[in-house]
């Protein structure tokens, strides 16, 4: 039986969103046509939009359905010239300076909020920063459903999330953005969205969406993700005894209640998820490969890790669904691997 610990990478779509998603096959019309079927997806579209709006505590603000966290990172930063840090996901990284300092816990240090870009957590460690007030844009994905936050209260201008990090479908996403923030469109075409993103609006997608968002938000409202923090915490106890020179990037700092970033020095990450997988476990590699060339990950060596540690690194992210005995079989599963290991390896 497959144990599936990888959330942060993608989540399995959420029956709300299924079912909603279901309805909106239905919908005939185009919500840019004026006659009655186009006035009903136009209707359920609108919906959609407060619902999504409601779940980030972004009541009053420019809701912008995009393809997902790249292209409305795009849309705001191309051309811009903003700073940012290494740690930051790289779909904001292609577009900025990573010219501002990272501590070893992870902690961006941000000189000047007005031109920069900083995520409100981190995907590989799960670290929390404390945005500053007046930040340009901040990459929202991997907070959002995880930890509460009002995008009204945090200070930034725009926010980026991505619906499959939540139980949403794969494909759609929104820019948020203060109201009566100017936002060139990226995708010209029909007007749509405001005149900040042309071409016929994914329905199906959007209704997905926002049914997965305000599913998430009764989670977090239940306190599920704190039972979520507590396993986690008590996964990491255990590994930390079994191996007791392995470490927890980050774990000095605020991090997403899911997430551990595990090192353990020379022994290569990809080993350790190739050999979880035929375990039956699914996690993700702190490194990244590019043409067949492994590469240590930035994130960690801006952390100040070396090649070798980072190079080590996995990342265990859980959920509300996944319970006590599947995380339990898993470190028995990784504690057996790692003894293989440290008896090869001295």
């Amino acid at each position: 039986m497959r144990t599936y610990l990888d959330w942060n990478a993608t989540t399995p779509l959420r029956p709300e969103a299924k079912a909603a998603m279901r309805e909106g096959m239905e919908i005939v019309g185009n919500p840019s046509s004026v006659h009655t079927e186009g006035r009903a997806a136009k209707m359920a579209m609108e919906r959609a939009r407060e619902q999504v709006a409601a779940a980030l505590g972004a009541e009053g603000a420019d809701v912008i359905f995009t393809s997902g966290t790249t292209e409305a990172a795009a849309m705001v930063l191309a051309g811009r010239g903003a700073h940012c840090a290494p740690v930051e996901h790289s779909a904001v990284k292609v577009w900025c300076d990573q010219d501002l300092a990272v501590d070893g816990n992870g902690i961006v240090i941000v000189p000047d909020p007005t031109n920069a870009s900083l995520q409100l957590a981190n995907n590989e460690t799960g670290v929390i920063q404390d945005l500053p007030q007046g930040l340009a844009s901040s990459d929202l994905t991997q907070a959002f459903g995880k930890v509460p936050f009002a995008f009204n209260w945090l200070g930034v201008t725009a926010g980026f999330v991505s619906a499959h990090k939540l139980g949403g479908p794969k494909g759609i996403g929104a820019l948020i953005v203060k109201r009566g923030t100017d936002i060139p469109a990226l995708i010209r075409g029909g007007g749509q969205e405001q005149g900040r993103r042309g071409g016929t609006e994914n329905l199906i997608g959007i209704l997905g969406f926002a049914a997965a968002a305000a599913a998430a938000q009764r989670e977090l409202d239940a306190g599920l993700w704190d039972q979520v923090a507590e396993r986690r915490d008590a996964l990491e106890d255990r590994l930390l005894a079994a191996a007791p020179g392995a470490m927890i990037a980050g774990k000095g700092a605020k991090r997403l209640p899911n997430t551990t970033c595990l090192l353990t020095s020379g022994w290569k990450g990809e080993t350790q998820v190739m050999q979880m997988d035929l375990a039956g476990f699914a996690i993700s590699a702190g490194s990244a490969c590019s043409s067949g060339k492994v590469r240590a990950s930035g994130v960690l060596q801006a952390m100040g890790f070396d090649d070798k540690a980072a190079q080590s690194a996995i990342r265990i992210s859980i959920s509300p669904a996944v319970g006590d005995d599947q995380v339990n079989r898993f470190a028995e599963a990784w504690e057996s691997a790692y003894s293989r290991w440290r008896d090869r390896n001295g």
